[in-house]
């Protein structure tokens, strides 16, 4: 009897102890916990990624620019689109300056996601240079600043028809040549809006909601398909240029101070942890700090209270924004 209390109270004590390293890596986290083991346990992007044709989109800059450079580090073959192609120049300049890939690895494709009858032929185009697509990033879009009651009803048209149709547009061009291979992988860069709900960004939480439904009902009808991939990226406040090229409450109106930025996460982490992503074929990843890292945990668990944190939250983030600092400065870390 003595033997099997002692033992129910190890195990007991192992299960705390467990919960307790869970608790401290969580606390720590700058990622979900799902991810985070990928990082360190799973396959490698230098094994997973070196070689392959990969085409990411709005890779003039922020998150798609930094991901450009670190896959051609990596040894992937790029194809890399924006509209701005003499930015897109000078990132193929910078990524034959720092990888070993020759000029004709990296193809220049300048393209405008709001352009759909531009995306068959685009896509033809990269197939017509490497021969094939194995990953489709689809990072293009805008995010926003203005408050709903401010905003004329054709930014929201504007939003959606960017960051949602013309996301899906090209991924239904791109799909189908994965689906003659029987392979490929799919991957879209969402963000943490795309989960839960922000003041200031009420069309941009949309068309991020509709790319998650979208791709979460897309998985499900390849399931034919096993070796295609579909892969939703969500980001949190990032150190990048969207806050310069936000929409406003009209669509002739740019945003006059972007305020400091770093406090957010650095753009090569979520780069990184991206990758990890792509090459784990980790379903739904969210990247980012606290509090919303836990947020986004509410969100999936707990609802209610993450109603009242967004609420508290929310109104700290309309004064801050109307102060002219960054929305999200008071409450995330400090980044050194």
């Amino acid at each position: 009897m003595a033997w099997g209390c002692a033992l129910c109270l190890a195990l007991a004590g192992g299960a705390l102890l467990a919960l307790l390293v869970q608790l401290l890596r969580w606390l720590r986290a700058d990622g979900d916990l799902t991810l985070l083991w990928a990082e360190r346990w799973g396959k490698k992007p230098e094994h997973e990624l070196r070689g392959k044709v990969v085409w990411v989109t709005g890779a003039s800059s922020g998150i798609g620019e930094e991901l450009t450079y670190q896959l051609a580090k990596l040894g992937a073959l790029l194809a890399i689109s924006a509209r701005r192609e003499d930015e897109l120049q000078r990132v193929k300049k910078k990524c034959l300056q720092i990888s070993s890939l020759s000029a004709n690895d990296i193809l220049v494709l300048r393209l405008d996601l709001t352009d759909r009858s531009s995306h068959e032929a685009a896509t033809n185009s990269v197939l017509k240079h490497f021969g094939k697509i194995d990953v489709l990033v689809n990072n293009g879009g805008r995010s926003q600043r203005s408050l709903f009651v401010d905003t004329n009803l054709d930014v929201y048209s504007a939003i959606m028809e960017l960051n949602y149709l013309g996301t899906i547009s090209l991924t239904k061009y791109v799909l189908n040549h994965m689906i003659q291979r029987k392979k490929g992988k799919i991957v879209t860069v969402s963000s943490v809006m795309g989960i839960m709900g922000a003041p200031l960004a009420t069309g941009y939480c949309a068309s991020k909601h509709a790319l998650q439904g979208f791709f979460n009902s897309l998985r499900t009808e390849l399931t034919d398909y096993p070796e295609i991939s579909v892969i939703q990226i969500c980001p949190g406040p990032v150190q990048s240029q969207i806050i310069q090229n936000v929409f406003t409450e009209n669509l002739a109106k740019s945003i006059e101070n972007s305020g400091d930025q770093s406090h957010k996460m650095p753009t090569d982490r979520c780069a990184r942890l991206t990758l990890v992503s792509v090459a784990n074929n980790v379903k739904e990843a969210w990247i980012s700090d606290h509090p919303y890292l836990a947020v986004c945990y509410l969100w999936q668990y707990a609802p209610t209270w993450a109603w009242w944190l967004m609420n508290r939250m929310g109104k700290r983030r309309i004064q801050n924004f109307k102060s002219g600092i960054d929305a999200d400065a008071s409450y995330s870390r400090k980044k050194k």
